[in-house]
């Protein structure tokens, strides 16, 4: 009987590990097919693809065929080739058709020492399989999955409890805005973790700060998670719901049309900043078509890169309700202590040019479809001892600040 009992629980404690492995491989099988399915949808057939220095790889897709379109209220959309008009200047000039008389240091993308992609064709950095299996889902892949809005009004002690992200910002509210511009100098901050990030950005809000938040995001950033390295790269981010179901970084959803053949989303920048040693920059401008309601996005003086779609964002329609231009980082405390992870050059503001990271030539589109200089500038840090930011104005750069950190030192343990 005893002998019975032992091949009876022996055959159980079997069938019992059968059915568990059985059931792990059908979950294996099942998540691969899921992440097979996103990347055929993702990455588009391409026209030709051009393989970076970096290890990307720059797929040319014909510009009909791009992810935005997979959008079931864009199907029989028309493509806006181009806007219907641009801002101007303080002088009147027309920034898209103009060349700067400011001479900056030249900023490509990585890709371009390898190839370009042809005119009809929308540059797209293919996404690869491990890529999709760092992010805790395939839902979740391309997505900001926690509040990353700066909201200078809720400075109080519990918010670093609320949010593992922080901040140094500059920003203007209380009016309406139809667009933002900067130029950014480009770093590579050092990551700690590699769920954490470091970026450079301007924000375009409108809504609340709750649930129905609308925002349009550009600058660089450096996300190991996002793109498997630590490579700084060009991104746009959106949502129009706090980042609760809608939006995505680059062209990794449907939403964002772009229009242009030579740059290309999520690529690397070429070449970087260094310490007391030449300075690169990028200048962004992000403005709302005044006819059409699409808000457009333009990269340096000559790249018009292509819009987002004015119906989606509800509360963007008219005009945004708030700029914010400035560096974020995110603080996941290891150890209990706060990150090393670098905003910027990693120096603080106080360093100065070469060795600080700066956003000059801040200015907002107003509602004659204008650039201006903001009237009131307000600056926005959750630790100034980790981050901090400092305006100022001055001759060729308007009115601009440093700003950015270490991290982690002893004065932000």
């Amino acid at each position: 009987m005893g002998k019975t009992k032992e091949l009876k629980l022996l055959c159980i404690l079997l069938l019992f590990l059968v059915s568990v492995t059985a059931n792990r491989s059908s979950s294996s099988q099942n998540q691969s097919l899921e992440i097979q399915t996103h990347l055929k949808h993702l990455n588009k057939p391409a026209v030709r693809s051009i393989k970076s220095p970096d290890g990307d790889i720059i797929d040319c897709v014909r510009i009909a065929h791009q992810p935005a379109f997979d959008h079931p209220l864009l199907k029989n959309h028309t493509i806006q080739l181009r806007p219907t008009f641009y801002p101007e200047d303080l002088f009147g000039q027309n920034k898209a058709s103009s060349k700067s008389k400011q001479q900056s240091k030249p900023v490509s993308q990585l890709w371009h020492l390898n190839g370009r992609c042809p005119r009809g064709t929308v540059p797209i950095r293919r996404t690869k399989q491990d890529d999709v299996l760092r992010a805790s889902s395939v839902q979740t892949f391309g997505k900001k999955v926690l509040r990353t809005i700066p909201r200078p009004s809720s400075a109080g002690p519990n918010l670093l409890t609320q949010s593992a992200h922080q901040h140094a910002i500059a920003y203007v509210e209380g009016d309406k805005y139809y667009g933002a511009k900067a130029t950014i100098n480009v770093w590579e901050p050092k990551i700690q973790q590699p769920y954490e990030f470091s970026l450079s950005q301007i924000w375009i809000l409108g809504g609340s700060f709750g649930e129905d938040l609308n925002s349009i995001e550009a600058g660089w950033q450096v996300s190991p998670d996002l793109y498997g390295d630590n490579n700084t790269r060009l991104f746009t981010y959106w949502t129009s719901d706090a980042y609760q179901a809608t939006g995505c970084y680059n062209l990794l959803c449907s939403g964002f049309i772009q229009i242009n053949h030579e740059i290309a989303m999520g690529a690397s920048i070429y070449p970087l900043s260094s310490y007391r040693g030449s300075q690169y920059e990028i200048t962004i401008l992000v403005w709302k078509d005044p006819e059409e309601g699409n808000w457009w996005m333009q990269f340096g003086n000559e790249y018009v890169l292509g819009y987002w779609p004015g119906f989606l964002f509800p509360y963007l329609s008219d005009s945004a309700s708030m700029i914010e231009w400035g560096g974020e980082i995110v603080n996941f405390v290891s150890d209990g202590q706060h990150t090393s992870t670098q905003m910027g050059s990693g120096h603080f503001p106080q360093e100065g040019y070469g060795r600080a990271s700066y956003f000059k030539n801040i200015q907002i589109v107003d509602g004659s479809n204008k650039l201006q200089i903001p009237r009131a500038i307000n600056t926005f840090t959750e630790q100034a001892k980790c981050y901090d930011v400092k305006t100022g104005k001055a001759g060729n750069w308007g009115a601009y600040f440093y700003y950015g950190g270490p991290g982690r030192n002893p004065g932000c343990p």
